[in-house]
């Protein structure tokens, strides 16, 4: 196409979409009903993934719970029955391991179908400086943040590729698209999400697998215990998420094919004006949101959770 031709074209669909998010930002998106859609979520057995797995249940989809804590997956289990769940299936995995997640998911598509709705939500937090980080840690908080979400992908995207019908949610973090003191290794692994996500919704886009959707989601700090001790210098600027506040919102975004989101809203500020800022001012802005003490009260989940 002609270079002039082509220009025309991308500002012309540029202003379409820019009014069209606007529009949106008014009038809400319809939301897509998910009853009979067969969602896989990893680390179910409590926090946010506990709780999708209930608003997934009560909406009338099928439900495949993953997580290494047996007990967590039994009670994540129970309640979604509680709300309406018809069908209910957990299997203990442990997403570090290649070959324990490729052998659950031959297990899962036997025993209950080809997944629809992947969520990639278990996560763990090493919350030490890099340099006293243990070289185990680090490798592990790769393997399950990111790593996981290869082999998950490599398991269920081809049956959703094939009937050109699917949605891939990453539940990455803030800290995937800024860094954070103490946070070296777990930025990495959510930098990392962020970029594979956005790698896969381009290739699917190119293959003309449109029906494929992906939403990627970047929250701040959640309170559900995984960051145990942790505090927000501005409260009310960078407040610490309520967990169910966060569920109702993933949802809504899946529900809507949102590509995106980012949690609380002034996120969406603040990582648009790290791109065009100098590097000196980002870190003293950095600074003031409190990006440098976060973690200094860190403990992290308790053992028993």
């Amino acid at each position: 196409m002609n270079f002039f031709l082509e220009t025309f074209k991308v500002i012309g669909l540029l202003v379409y979409h820019l009014l069209e998010s606007l529009v949106f930002l008014v009038v809400p998106r319809r939301k897509k009903n998910v009853s009979g859609e067969i969602v896989l979520i990893t680390g179910a057995g409590n926090g946010i993934g506990r709780l999708l797995s209930l608003k997934f249940a009560s909406l009338g989809a099928t439900v495949v719970l993953w997580d290494i804590n047996e007990e967590g997956l039994k009670e994540t289990s129970r309640l979604a029955r509680e709300n309406g769940a018809v069908r209910v299936h957990s299997y203990i995995c442990d997403c570090s391991k290649r070959q324990d997640i490729y052998r659950v998911a031959d297990q899962v598509k036997k025993e209950v179908g080809d997944v629809s709705i992947l969520v990639n939500n278990a996560g763990i937090v090493t919350g030490k400086r890099f340099i006293d980080s243990p070289d185990s840690l680090a490798e592990k908080t790769m393997e399950v943040n990111v790593m996981a979400h290869f082999w998950t992908y490599k398991a269920f995207l081809p049956a959703m590729m094939a009937s050109n019908h699917g949605h891939l949610v990453s539940i990455a973090s803030s800290a995937g698209m800024i860094g954070v003191n103490r946070l070296s290794d777990y930025c990495a692994s959510k930098f990392a999400a962020v970029g594979f996500a956005e790698s896969i919704d381009l290739e699917m886009r190119d293959l003309g697998k449109t029906g494929v959707k992906t939403t990627i989601v970047c929250p701040y700090v959640i309170n559900t215990g995984m960051f145990d001790g942790c505090r927000t210098k501005w409260p009310r600027l960078l407040p610490l998420l309520e967990p169910e506040y966060v569920a109702e919102k993933i949802m809504t975004a899946i529900r809507q094919d949102q590509e995106i989101l980012l949690l609380p809203r002034i996120l969406y500020f603040i990582f648009a004006l790290k791109n065009i800022i100098p590097v000196k001012t980002a870190v003293l802005f950095a600074d003031y949101f409190g990006n440098f003490r976060l973690m200094d009260r860190f403990k992290g989940r308790a053992k028993d959770d």
